[in-house]
């Protein structure tokens, strides 16, 4: 694949006109404390981070639905960009101090997410990816999901949900979610795909309605 340049890739999704000023005060996602077996590190854009989250995002079982099978260079370009600035933040996921999958925390008050459901300033989406095909379809993925959700609730009181907003097509996360816990708002249409929105409430009263 060749090296490319310009504006990072991964920049189209976030919002940036007629903001309100209670989105834009919300500041970046925290950085979450996971409960064992899992802990959490912001991905570094050089050296190994890197290097392990540009290997996985050329894998065939994420590349499919994730559609970021990008450059070495673009993904430096990326994780970097994502630490400038305040919409989002990515990680690398490790259980029992192995490395096995990537998240990105975004805003999704300032995402193109915010235009199908009632968006609070305080909600935060979630991009997940198992690192190894040999870690899916074995609960790995509703876990890390959980974790930070539960993580999250726990360092931001302002977050009352997290949002999940996997492809359509994808069975897999599609059921993944389910077993975290979420709920299925119903199918939207992105500038990028057809996804299935999904929801994971603080409370029982922070449902979208």
């Amino acid at each position: 694949m060749p090296e490319t340049t310009g504006a990072r890739p991964g920049s189209g999704r976030e919002l940036h006109d007629g903001l309100a000023p209670e989105v834009l005060r919300a500041g970046p996602p925290p950085v979450p404390v996971l409960a064992a077996p899992f802990s959490a590190r912001t991905a570094d854009p050089g050296g190994s981070d890197l290097d392990l989250v540009h290997a996985w995002m050329n894998r065939p079982h994420v590349a499919e639905f994730f559609g970021q099978a990008w450059s070495r260079r673009d993904w430096a370009g990326e994780l970097a960009g994502q630490l400038a600035g305040t919409y989002s933040r990515p990680f690398v996921v490790a259980r029992d101090g192995t490395d096995v999958g990537y998240v990105e925390l975004y805003r999704a008050a300032r995402d193109v997410i915010a235009g199908h459901y009632p968006a609070d300033a305080g909600d935060i989406g979630l991009h997940i990816a198992i690192g190894s095909p040999g870690d899916t379809g074995r609960g790995l993925g509703p876990a890390i999901v959980g974790a930070f959700a539960r993580a999250l609730f726990a360092v931001d009181p302002a977050c009352r949900r997290v949002m999940l907003e996997p492809d359509a097509a994808n069975r897999a996360a599609r059921s993944a979610a389910l077993r975290a816990g979420m709920r299925l708002l119903g199918e939207i249409d992105l500038p990028h795909k057809r996804a299935a929105l999904f929801v994971l409430p603080r409370t029982e009263e922070d449902v979208p309605g």
